[in-house]
């Protein structure tokens, strides 16, 4: 006879993590459940914007930047090979600093911003259980996808672009299996 297993047990994935990192999470926008306990909110950021109103933003309006934990996405203090699943949705706009609306959502590249995300995506695989998937999302506003993709070894599988101007792209990888 199997044996149930509870599944608040298999919610966690090594020393107490949830099984899905989200690497630079901003403020969650394409999450369904922006506290999902599967998962566990990076981001350098940890800060409440107050959005001046307009037609598009009423009165009162604010951008919430809450990781679960603070931290750089080019140097992760987590366990090498910690989780099966990891999100990497880096900034994709460049500028010395947030001012806008985009850059206060999303962050923005600044500096050698090609070895930012070159060690970015380093980090996601070290973090990355061996046979994990990683998934990706890039909005090519002003750098094309297949640039960014010459910034890491790993062959993607598959990917999709959004309908909306086809800017933006979610492209999967998967660790390999056995360290190949």
């Amino acid at each position: 006879m199997t044996e149930k297993t509870d599944v608040n047990e298999c919610s966690r994935a090594t020393d107490g993590y949830p099984p899905v990192l989200d690497a630079c999470c901003g403020p969650k926008m394409f999450w369904f459940d922006k506290s999902d306990d599967r998962a566990l909110f990076h981001d350098r950021r940890s800060e409440i914007y107050e959005i001046k109103p307009d037609r598009a933003y009423p009165k009162g309006t604010t951008i919430e930047i809450a990781p679960d934990v603070q931290g750089d996405f080019t140097d992760m203090a987590f366990p090498d090979e910690t989780f099966w699943l990891v999100v990497f949705d880096p900034p994709h706009i460049e500028r010395q600093q947030e001012l806008g609306i985009f850059t206060k959502k999303y962050g923005c590249l600044n500096g050698d911003w090609r070895d930012m995300l070159r060690r970015g995506f380093t980090e996601c695989f070290r973090v990355l259980k061996p046979g994990g998937t990683l998934i990706f999302k890039w909005a090519e506003s002003e750098h094309s996808v297949s640039d960014i993709l010459k910034l890491t070894d790993a062959k993607p599988l598959f990917g999709h672009r959004t309908r909306q101007h086809s800017k933006t792209h979610w492209i999967t990888f998967m660790k390999p299996p056995c360290g190949g």
